[in-house]
């Protein structure tokens, strides 16, 4: 069985250097087990793969064709290789991190530190804005992302659900009654963030997005919470704004029969970062944590 694979990584990598002696070097082996290991693939294949001068190592047709299949096994083996070092791995290094502010600052932060004090050899770099960057040109490990992903090449693991209510002030409620359907947000002051329209579903399980009105419009989820705590109207916000001051009676959910189910708290990744020990690490502790 040995010698199946006997050979291909020597001939890759003197297709990929064009050269015996580099090749050698690459794999840290001698000239001649290299020469030899290749010869013997020729051997078993009944192929000439290279043709060899004392100038310079070109391929045969044969030869062009068989790299493109000894290439994606190469490729293939190194990365089992990777996975199981990597399960080894003490997380090191530079850990770069985006996530939208809010969040980051009071659930993601205190995560990241408690992970920093549990491995020391790493490092952190996070960078909070509601902007979703692009992490391959921003050089990004990680970014964390809410609500529903949009399609990508990116790899998503979910860490937890997230509930968005609409919520208000008893004071505002006892002024100017309660919603008990949709239609009812349009005759109230509603608070408005920077998704213009409440998703909502209505009686059937159909997903309806409505757009409030009022005289209050603002970028800041904690803004629009002291708001609506102030009694200035109906606000749409996720859990982790306004459980507390649901839990303190400060605001009351309203039109909960209408609301979607959850969504989702993500970790998003290039695919050229799942094999790493920190970013694995990582998304495996927040996970556990979130």
């Amino acid at each position: 069985m040995t010698k199946i694979w006997q050979g291909i990584s020597e001939f890759t990598a003197v297709a990929d250097t064009g050269s015996f002696t580099e090749a050698a070097k690459r794999l840290q082996i001698s000239v001649a087990q290299v020469s030899r290991n290749i010869s013997e693939l020729e051997h078993r294949l009944d192929i000439k793969l290279l043709y060899r001068s004392t100038r310079k190592v070109s391929l045969s047709e044969e030869g062009a064709l068989y790299l493109q299949h000894c290439r994606n096994l190469v490729s293939s083996l190194d990365e089992a290789n990777r996975t199981i070092t990597n399960l080894k791995a003490t997380p090191r290094g530079l850990l770069k991190i985006t996530a939208p502010v809010y969040y980051g600052e009071y659930h993601l932060a205190p995560l990241l530190n408690e992970f920093l004090a549990i491995y020391p050899e790493v490092e952190l770099d996070l960078h909070l804005t509601n902007n979703k960057l692009d992490l391959i040109q921003g050089g990004f490990d990680l970014a964390i992302r809410l609500g529903q992903l949009e399609s990508s090449s990116l790899i998503a693991k979910r860490l937890a659900n997230r509930t968005q209510h609409i919520v208000a002030a008893p004071n505002y409620l006892a002024s100017k009654g309660t919603p008990y359907t949709i239609a009812d947000l349009h005759q109230h002051q509603c608070l408005v963030g920077s998704v213009e329209g409440w998703r909502l579903r209505d009686s059937t399980g159909k997903t309806v997005i409505t757009k409030p009105k009022g005289r209050m419009r603002c970028n800041s989820g904690p803004t629009l919470l002291n708001a609506a705590i102030q009694g200035l109207g109906l606000v749409q916000l996720p859990d982790y704004y306004v459980q507390s001051a649901l839990s303190a009676g400060d605001l009351v959910a309203v039109l909960e029969d209408f609301r979607l189910p959850d969504d989702g708290i993500w970790a998003v990744y290039p695919q050229n970062r799942h094999l790493s020990a920190k970013v694995r690490r990582l998304v495996e502790f927040l996970a556990a944590r979130l």
